[in-house]
């Protein structure tokens, strides 16, 4: 088992993030007759559900991954669950919406101020999942059997997991809000100077500009714009590079993460000032 040091996280705990964090992925499945399977492979954007260590597939009826193999390739394989089982995955879906509202309105002003930020188009993970108890489409739930997960990094690298360490992580408390929560962050100019200070007092890193890539409990990713080589006319080049800012104490929920990054902007601008002689 690999441990993981302090606000760095393991392989296996980014794969379980960002699976529940999200509710849509690219389903692809190939076709098969008796000799084996061809090479034919329909693809098309599904919802899911990533429920105790596990995702669960929500499947139109009329989408052609119906009338193929349950098989994902290389990836694993996709089983249609019981008709005993069926209300008991709706009834787990529920569950797991009601929870991240019950979060989501027990919010203090300052989560519910960088939820607010985020654009309209961003909905929060429950909400979409919600479209699929509220709309009309008929859906087959399947059970996600994996077999083998790889990380695509930033950089297009892949990096294969070790699956019995995938299966004894766990996936953090903060990734179901953190794509409303990232974006929020990103679409205020205020936080995103914040971030460009971060790189400059904790890293002595100036950044033209910052987003925050990912947040979970030991810390946060950034990608900052930052100068690189001087050209020859002598003017400086920029490149996107990526910096992780961790926590001071691990942020077992939204509300603590939220505050942690409060206290982390209060502190820079103190010791921004403090250089400028305000201080």
């Amino acid at each position: 088992m690999i441990k993981n040091s302090k606000g760095v996280l393991t392989i296996a705990e980014r794969c379980k993030n960002i699976l529940a964090a999200n509710y849509q992925c690219v389903l692809n499945t190939v076709t098969a007759d008796t000799k084996g399977s061809k090479e034919d492979i329909h693809s098309s954007r599904v919802k899911y559900m990533f429920r105790k260590g596990r995702p669960y597939i929500w499947i139109p009826e009329d989408d052609l991954h119906n009338v193929r193999p349950s098989r994902i390739a290389l990836t694993g394989d996709i089983v249609s669950i019981g008709d005993d089982k069926v209300q008991l995955a709706r009834d787990s879906l529920q569950e797991a919406i009601r929870l991240e509202q019950k979060v989501l309105n027990q919010c203090s002003y300052a989560v519910s101020g960088i939820f607010s930020s985020s654009s309209i188009k961003c909905k929060t993970r429950s909400s979409n999942l919600q479209e699929i108890l509220d709309g009309s489409d008929n859906y087959t739930i399947c059970r996600f059997n994996l077999r083998s997960c790889t990380l695509i990094d930033n950089h297009g690298s892949t990096h294969e997991v070790d699956m019995e360490e995938f299966e004894s992580s766990k996936a953090d408390p903060l990734s179901p809000f953190s794509e409303t929560l990232i974006d929020g962050i990103n679409q205020s100019q205020a936080r995103r100077r914040a971030l460009m200070l971060f790189c400059f007092v904790y890293l002595n890193t100036i950044a033209r500009d910052a987003l925050m890539l990912s947040a979970d409990r030991s810390g946060f990713d950034v990608l900052g714009k930052v100068p690189c080589s001087i050209t020859k006319d002598g003017f400086g080049q920029y490149q996107w590079k990526e910096f992780r800012f961790p926590l001071k104490e691990e942020a077992d929920n939204i509300e603590a993460f939220c505050h942690s990054l409060v206290e982390m902007e209060d502190e820079v601008l103190q010791t921004v000032s403090s250089y400028s002689g305000l201080g």
